[in-house]
């Protein structure tokens, strides 16, 4: 069965001489329609390369459909119990080419914490195909399972195992197993991870970051306007560091992009490998999986920036956090927050199969929201607090010709209720004065906007009262020697391409802010 097309296959082939030692596939088999894929998927793979083999044995896994990728001699164990298409194709390939000796790319004050750890470490990570945020999660544990033998991991997809996922009651991707324990779901950096199995190797995190030299500019935030900046200081010949948790920023959490001048079509995944790709084409510091906790200035104008247990030190500053999704601050979100209460549309949405979930937001995102999962649930409900949605007239054209869409206008989420384990319903007013409502759903999904990554900063700068930075025309902030751009700033639109600008502002103006001493 042939499951790759030929571009895909023309894409791997320029890879395998990347490949310099044997791998093999240790698969196992049943008679879904799944295995059957799988099994064509990794034949076609398999085939690009002498030094690939595929050995079926259907008593090596637990789960079936699942493969192993293992290079003999080395106690690499990757694991997939998926048929890793979709986002996590990419982590395939990875994995694949990882295992058969090409290095890792982390950064190496990572690398040498995960090669510390002593103990053997179980991890399995359950993931939905459309979920953009799981594969920069699988890809950091598959490189830990690469550089350390004692480390194992494998990847659930929960659209295959349903029985598994809801005995576990995983009701967000990706959710982290270690050694049997619930570790975490949803975004997780390198360096959260790594504490959570050996505080020694995240004390060497630390250290790692404390040995580094000042630098002429920091830049914090990894996404368009980060990269920006960053690139944009690195053409100048300044000697630049780009910090961050999530590469890409919330580039990862969008499905289309068609509005990026001369790039007609991008998903945010592929947009933030591609910035990837540019800044290391220059001499930049890439320091991966940390996230600023404050900012201090010194009498002689040094600038410090607080980074968990270490600190880093520049001349001047950018910042360019980004934004976070905006929570309805009612009581039983926190409480059932990955139980039922979710933000991300495209990550968890197969988990709601034929189920009922609520949508609260009736702007593009939330509309565009109910349309993905009115084609996955039940049934969808989009609880609007204007007296109208505001989205795009096609948005709502599309949605009042889905029958398995309902709106509520005018009305305030007040309580999400649940029986201690999953969310099972909200409660809503309606704002006109028709009284209280509850509504019975599986799954509430959050689209009502988003809030600037600022708490961080304090009162180190200006903040307004939506607690963005306050910048000049220049991107200048209040603090001399700090720069700010992006959507954690002021600036009145958000969007990819006015991000980007604003990152190349700011590093221009940081750059003058150097000569003039």
């Amino acid at each position: 069965m042939a499951v790759l097309d030929e571009k895909l296959i023309d894409q791997l082939r320029a890879l395998m001489d990347r490949i310099t030692r044997p791998v093999e596939f240790v698969v196992s088999l049943d008679d879904r329609s799944a295995s059957a894929r799988l099994d064509g998927m990794l034949g076609q793979v398999a085939a690009l390369s002498e030094r690939i083999s595929v050995r079926r044995d259907d008593d090596a896994h637990e789960r079936r459909p699942s493969f192993t990728i293992t290079s003999p001699g080395t106690g690499i164990a990757i694991t997939f119990a998926a048929v890793p298409l979709g986002h996590e194709f990419t982590s395939f390939v990875l994995a694949l080419l990882q295992a058969g000796g090409n290095p890792v790319k982390l950064d190496e004050r990572v690398v040498e914490a995960v090669r510390s750890i002593r103990t053997e470490q179980e991890f399995v990570t359950y993931i939905s195909l459309t979920c953009q945020n799981c594969p920069t999660v699988v890809q950091t544990i598959n490189a830990m399972a690469v550089l350390n033998p004692l480390i194992r991991h494998t990847v659930v997809d929960g659209s295959l195992f349903r029985d598994e996922v809801e005995s576990r009651n995983v009701l967000a991707t990706p959710t982290v197993y270690r050694n049997g324990e619930l570790l975490g779901q949803g975004r997780m950096e390198a360096a959260r991870i790594i504490a959570a199995v050996d505080a020694g190797a995240a004390g060497a995190l630390d250290s790692g970051l404390a040995d580094r030299e000042p630098y002429q500019v920091l830049v914090i935030g990894q996404g368009p306007a980060g990269v920006s900046a960053a690139v944009y200081l690195a053409r100048k010949g300044i000697r630049t560091g780009l910090v961050g948790d999530r590469f890409g920023g919330q580039v990862n959490d969008t499905l289309a992009i068609e509005n990026l001048i001369s790039v007609p079509h991008t998903e945010g995944p592929k947009l933030a490998a591609d910035l990837r790709a540019h800044a290391e084409q220059y001499d930049i510091d890439i320091i991966d999986g940390v996230t600023a906790s404050g900012i201090d200035r010194a009498d002689d104008g040094t600038l410090t920036v607080r980074l968990g247990g270490a600190a880093l030190t520049a001349r001047a500053v950018v910042l360019a956090t980004g934004a976070g999704w905006r929570h309805m601050g009612v009581p039983g979100e926190d409480e059932y927050r990955n139980k039922g209460v979710t933000y991300c549309p495209h990550c968890d949405g197969p988990l709601f199969k034929g189920k009922d979930v609520a949508v609260i937001g009736g702007g593009n995102s939330g509309v565009e929201a109910a349309l993905d999962l009115a084609g996955v649930a039940r049934h969808v409900t989009v609880i609007e607090f204007m007296p109208e949605c505001r989205a795009d007239e096609i948005l709502l054209r599309r949605m009042a010709e889905s029958p398995a869409i309902d709106v509520v206008t005018n009305a305030a989420v007040t309580e999400v209720l649940g029986d201690g384990s999953r969310v099972r319903a909200i409660r809503y007013e309606d704002r006109a004065g028709g009284g209280g409502a509850e509504l019975g759903v599986d799954g509430v999904f959050v689209q009502i906007g988003q809030v600037p990554n600022t708490g961080w900063l304090g009162e180190a700068v200006e903040l307004d009262g939506r607690g963005q930075v306050v910048v000049d025309d220049k991107g200048a902030t209040s603090m001399p020697g700090v720069f700010a751009a992006g959507d954690c700033t002021d600036a009145p639109y958000k969007q990819i391409v006015i991000a980007s600008g604003a990152g190349a502002t700011a590093a221009l103006s940081a750059w003058e802010h150097l000569v003039r001493g």
